[in-house]
């Protein structure tokens, strides 16, 4: 944003009044490295303006004797942009931004520059939360709302800043123009922050994660010797989120330490973290808070890993379905295992699916007549 408010005019491209202020369609630059091209009025800034910052971000909108006015669109130095209402150049009134993608990421009102009242706070996972903001624009309250990507099942309680504290199930039941309503299930358990450590996977080992359970189920997998595998409860179409996949987080150092018998139950979640599901939480009676590692590999798979920022879980990865399923079909994802060899025996993977990756090249080589 603008990096001094006291600028120094340096440079004028443009035609100057009889004062040598700009007057007409110039160009400013400032000592700031700050640039203002647009209409101006005896040195005051009136009618259409873009300011270009020294950061890349850039604001344009409407000038009335130097200040914004009504509608404006900042550009971030990432190519996010917020829409929103000036006030004598500063936001205030209703607001949306969007990230560099396109995605919406925050809709709500601003006061002063600062965001406040009831706003909606979006992830790039289809997750969202809503809530009345505290002073200083945070998400924090006894009644801020978590709502999973089906846009109602829903986690309604106390959060700090976006994060869980404590909170029951929820319906969303209306939304629209007018203000969401809630209604709270009476019988819900209650289920709190629980972000995994390096030795806890959770403290709620066995309360399941309710909107997993309305959309996946484990049984006996269809695949030959995979033991159990992940199923959808019902038709589902294509990019919907099935399930989740929280674990330990462990280094990449400590995963590709040990012997691959160890690491069945291992996804990688960023360039420094490993999720994993040991030994004995890997079965369901000990530990069924989330499901996503009870998925089988496949070559042709219908779903598979994407980032997700869980309530419960923090930042996980989830299950999402590349194409539409059908209810019992079981659900498969790519494990992603290098193909490149790495020695005599072939690229850094388990047995299995060393000779699966076999089976599966020799019958692509022979759909391809090669």
């Amino acid at each position: 944003m603008d990096s001094d408010d006291e600028r120094v005019e340096e440079v004028v491209e443009g035609p100057l009044d009889d004062d040598n202020q700009p007057h007409g369609f110039c160009t400013v630059t400032y000592s700031s490295s700050d640039r203002f091209e647009g209409h101006f009025i005896n040195g005051e800034k009136n009618g259409k303006g873009k300011f270009f910052f020294f950061d890349g971000s850039t604001l344009e909108g409407f000038y009335v004797d130097d200040a914004l006015q009504g509608q404006g669109l900042y550009t971030y130095e990432d190519g996010g942009v917020l829409h929103g209402t000036y006030v004598d150049g500063e936001l205030n009134g209703p607001a949306q931004e969007l990230d560099g993608e396109g995605r919406l990421v925050f809709k709500g009102q601003y006061k002063d520059n600062n965001r406040c009242g009831e706003c909606w706070v979006y992830y790039p996972d289809g997750g969202c939360v809503f809530g009345m903001v505290n002073e200083d624009g945070e998400m924090t309250g006894k009644s801020v709302v978590y709502i999973y990507p089906d846009g109602h099942t829903a986690l309604f309680g106390s959060f700090v800043d976006g994060e869980l504290i404590e909170a029951r199930l929820a319906t969303l039941i209306s939304s629209g123009s007018g203000r969401p309503r809630f209604e709270i299930s009476p019988s819900s358990p209650v289920y709190l922050y629980d972000k995994s450590t390096s030795t806890c996977i959770a403290t709620q080992t066995l309360l399941p994660d309710p909107y997993e359970s309305q959309r996946v189920f484990v049984a006996d997998s269809t695949i030959k010797g995979a033991g159990q595998g992940l199923f959808a409860k019902a038709d589902t179409e294509t990019n919907t989120v099935m399930a989740f996949y929280n674990g330990v987080r462990i280094t990449h150092s400590e995963v590709d330490s040990r012997d691959w018998a160890l690491n069945s139950n291992t996804i990688s979640l960023d360039e420094d973290t490993v999720i994993d599901v040991p030994q004995p939480f890997d079965q369901t009676e000990r530990y069924c808070a989330s499901l996503g590692h009870k998925a089988n590999h496949s070559f042709t798979p219908n779903c598979t890993y994407d980032p997700f920022m869980h309530p419960r879980f923090g930042p996980i990865k989830c299950i999402r379905t590349l194409r539409p399923v059908q209810k019992d079909e079981e659900l498969t994802v790519a494990y992603g295992y290098d193909h490149e060899p790495t020695g005599k025996n072939g690229p850094e993977a388990p047995d299995w699916y060393k000779q699966e990756l076999e089976v599966f090249q020799q019958r692509q080589a022979t759909l391809t007549g090669q």
